[in-house]
């Protein structure tokens, strides 16, 4: 017992033992409020029900483990009789150099507030960006994270690239050339036909279709729009394309193309 006394009458050790104290306690705090975020987000509680709601609360959690590393890193800091406070009154004077050296940082970060704020996209949401589209997966301080949509690979974006992102919305456009000699009248029968075929797929939530929108060299251009979630577009789009080729092709209709004629003198 006095052994352990005498031990602990050692500035350095009561140091690194206090500083060991100081970095469990904080892990186990984190480790709680961290737990009680995913455990929420696992039983998609009433709070997660909602994107904007599920955004913040990553924003939290990023937000609150930088936080946690900086109040440990001071607290262990005094604990070695570095004096915090004369540092942080210090650093107003050093803060425009810093400022210089990590603006893009500090770029990601005010953009990430701004993501959030205004609503540029949340958690779950179908953006494209350098031509690559994927599912959001967290908005942090500096990053945002997508997981690709055809190769789930995770991708990670700054956030002051927020000017380049597009978010995808779940509507198809598609064109359907139909040939000059097939008339309106028997044309819109086609369409509905086509039309009524691609809503029965069960990702398809809608199918509006537009009709005669405009008038090639080769063939009339009709157009419909089909509604489902941004995840399925690709494949509810071949899923149509499909049903469009199969069904000019039963009603022995073929599709018009550009055909270039020769003539010889």
């Amino acid at each position: 017992m006095e052994s352990i006394e005498k031990l602990f009458e050692n500035i350095w050790v009561r140091r690194i033992t206090m500083t060991l104290v100081v970095i469990i306690v904080n892990v186990i705090i984190y480790s709680i409020v961290a737990h009680f975020i995913n455990s929420r987000e696992k039983k998609n509680s009433r709070v997660f029900s909602n994107k904007k709601n599920r955004t913040y609360l990553k924003m939290f959690k990023s937000i609150f483990r930088y936080t946690m590393i900086i109040v440990t890193t001071l607290i262990v800091m005094q604990i070695f009789g570095i004096d915090t406070t004369s540092m942080l009154a210090g650093v107003g004077i050093v803060g425009v150099v810093i400022g210089f050296a990590i603006q893009d940082a500090l770029k990601d970060i005010i953009k990430g507030f701004d993501i959030i704020s205004d609503s540029y996209y949340n958690v779950g949401d179908i953006i494209k960006y350098n031509g690559l589209t994927g599912k959001v997966l967290t908005i942090g301080l500096k990053t945002t994270k997508i997981q690709e949509v055809i190769s789930g690979n995770i991708i990670s974006i700054a956030n002051r690239n927020i000017e380049q992102v597009e978010v995808v919305s779940g509507n198809i456009l598609l064109s359907i050339p139909l040939p000059y000699e097939l008339s309106i009248k028997k044309a819109e029968p086609i369409l509905k036909e086509i039309a009524s075929t691609i809503e029965k797929d069960e990702d398809v939530k809608d199918v509006e279709v537009f009709g005669l929108t405009d008038l090639a060299d080769s063939a009339l251009i009709y157009k419909i729009k089909i509604v489902t979630t941004p995840e399925q577009k690709g494949l509810v789009r071949r899923r149509a394309l499909k049903t469009i080729v199969s069904t000019l092709e039963e009603k022995k209709i073929s599709i018009p193309y550009n055909q270039l004629d020769v003539h010889q003198k």
